[in-house]
């Protein structure tokens, strides 16, 4: 394995992190309503379980409401039920056929839960980059051992993959500050 392939596995799998760690900023909710606010949630539908956006229409009424509007009449009330008891602490209104999702206000006290929040989950996205620097290092070690590249190229590895390390880890670290910025403001 060359000093270019274990660079570039190391930076796919250091990308698939980051865009894991954008998912889970995604799922922590701020004060304005957004459509993907819902899609964790989901709802039995002839026995089956699936996500709110295979069974209605999720929109955005204004910046505080969500909008959810079934495919089929049956499905408001499981909808509506599935909404409530999920851990996002939202209470569903239905108006007919249209249910209503209006986003809370957040308290400074739950801003700052959800900031820890997006902390600890920065720092799940660091240790798991740092995992892969490490399998890296590895590796260039192990083919520097079986004399398939030489000890400057092993070291040139390593320099390598560590800039490339600290390059996601600052990319980790302004999607960080960006969704505190995002949570913290009223």
């Amino acid at each position: 394995m060359s000093i270019a392939d274990i660079k570039s596995n190391a930076e796919v799998k250091m990308a698939k992190s980051v865009e894991s760690f954008k998912n889970e900023l995604q799922k922590i909710r701020t004060g304005r309503a957004h459509p993907g606010l819902l899609d964790q949630v989901h709802v039995d539908y002839y026995g089956s379980m699936v996500p709110i956006s295979q069974v209605a229409n999720v929109t955005l009424l204004d910046a505080r409401t969500v909008s959810v509007q079934p495919w089929e009449k049956g499905m408001g009330q499981k909808i509506e039920k599935a909404i409530r008891e999920s851990d996002l602490g939202l209470n569903p209104a239905s108006q007919g056929d249209l249910i209503r999702v209006p986003m809370p206000p957040l308290s400074e006290e739950r801003r700052r839960d959800l900031t820890k929040v997006a902390k600890g989950a920065a720092e799940d996205a660091k240790v798991a980059v740092r995992n892969l620097r490490r399998d890296a290092n590895e590796q260039a070690k192990k083919a520097a051992k079986d004399k398939v590249i030489t000890e400057d190229d092993e070291r040139r590895s390593q320099d390598e993959v560590q800039k490339l390390t600290d390059r996601v880890i600052s990319d980790i670290d302004k999607l960080l500050s960006a969704k505190e910025a995002e949570i913290m403001a009223v």
